[in-house]
């Protein structure tokens, strides 16, 4: 499989594999509810002219999942394949959903041998593609690291039983298949990361899980704690999602009238990003930005592209005014007096979003 490679993009390789992908990663997940398939489809164009070619998506989305629209951005992500013919030029990235409320609709059964490839089988037949390069666990089985959450609750009720080895099994048998070529994670914590790969080295012939797709952003370092020790020792490198924190880190909800159309305008159940802590951080944040001459949002996301331990930054909009000025971070510099300034915010209100 070959890429063209631009001058203006950064590149990077999926770690252990001599898959490279750019350094900013297309989201997918609000194609099919606030972003018709028309604009997917143009934003998917764009992004590919910008030298980005690696797309991430799941079964879940459209986000926030909804019965009527599940798996629709796949759907819209396989229209777009069968119309340009562009699948080898594109690093695809998706999910299995994983046990939560807000996925019963999907299915109960967590990562059954049969649930897996069920859901594999259904990704491939809705992004019309034969395979997936990297095929993720989009959340823990175990009652844990869940939205909101701080650290592991010892006292929740957890009917997990340990089931990692069975996983990785079913895992290596779609990779003999050529269904997928490589697997990740996503929202987990420092303990699930190192079961997986610790049983992947124990035994050999299981896959080893490439990368890890967690939140991170100037408002939620929590990475940093724990994870990025295990990202850059054992070689499983961030996909950064919610660089911008639902877009709070563009600043656009800081005014008295907030945005029409922005995501937490139209989904107010999404307060993650918006506590009081997050306001105020958010404010000295963009104090800081327009000090140095930049736009918030691309501060923002310049911070997270220079971490050590960064793969690829997740970015998502809903206008082509936004996809560009995100893209446009990948040519950010950030002078040590801005990097000084972030640090002393984050010594002041550190990961004000849970």
């Amino acid at each position: 499989m070959g890429f063209a490679i631009f001058d203006h993009m950064k590149y990077t390789r999926i770690p252990h594999t001599d898959i490279r992908i750019s350094k900013i990663c297309l989201g997918t997940m609000t194609y099919g509810r606030q972003n018709s398939e028309e604009e997917g489809h143009a934003q998917m164009d764009y992004a590919l002219d910008q030298g980005i070619n690696f797309f991430d998506t799941a079964e879940l989305y459209p986000i926030p999942a909804k019965k009527e629209l599940y798996a629709v951005t796949e759907e819209i992500i396989g229209t777009w394949f069968k119309k340009t013919g562009n699948r080898d030029k594109v690093v695809l990235a998706t999910k299995i959903a994983g046990r939560a409320e807000f996925t019963k609709h999907i299915r109960t059964t967590g990562f059954t041998k049969d649930s897996l490839i069920g859901a594999v089988d259904g990704s491939l037949k809705r992004l019309q593609t034969d395979y997936i390069d990297l095929y993720q666990l989009h959340w823990p089985e175990r009652n844990t690291n869940y939205f909101g959450q701080r650290g592991y609750d010892s006292h929740a009720v957890d009917l997990w039983e340990d089931n990692i080895h069975q996983v990785l099994e079913t895992l290596r048998d779609l990779v003999s298949e050529g269904k997928i070529r490589h697997v990740g994670l996503s929202n987990e914590s420092p303990w699930g990361t190192m079961r997986f790969l610790e049983e992947s080295k124990v035994h050999q012939s299981l896959p080893r899980m490439r990368t890890i797709q967690n939140p991170f952003s100037l408002l939620n370092r929590l990475f940093e704690v724990g994870l990025s020790e295990i990202s850059q020792r054992e070689g499983c490198g961030l996909l950064a999602y919610s660089p911008l924190g639902f877009g709070v880190l563009s600043g656009k909800y800081l005014g008295e009238i907030q945005p029409r159309k922005g995501r937490i305008t139209l989904f107010p159940g999404y307060k993650r990003y918006s506590g009081e802590n997050s306001v105020t951080a958010t404010r000295r944040y963009q104090e800081l930005a327009q000090a140095h001459g930049l736009s918030l949002a691309q501060m923002a996301l310049a911070f997270v592209n220079t971490r050590p331990f960064l793969t690829s930054n997740i970015i998502g909009a809903t206008t082509m005014d936004q996809l560009k000025e995100n893209i446009g971070s990948i040519d950010i510099s950030l002078s040590d007096e801005v990097l000084e300034g972030i640090e002393a915010i984050h010594a002041d209100i550190p990961n004000p979003a849970p």
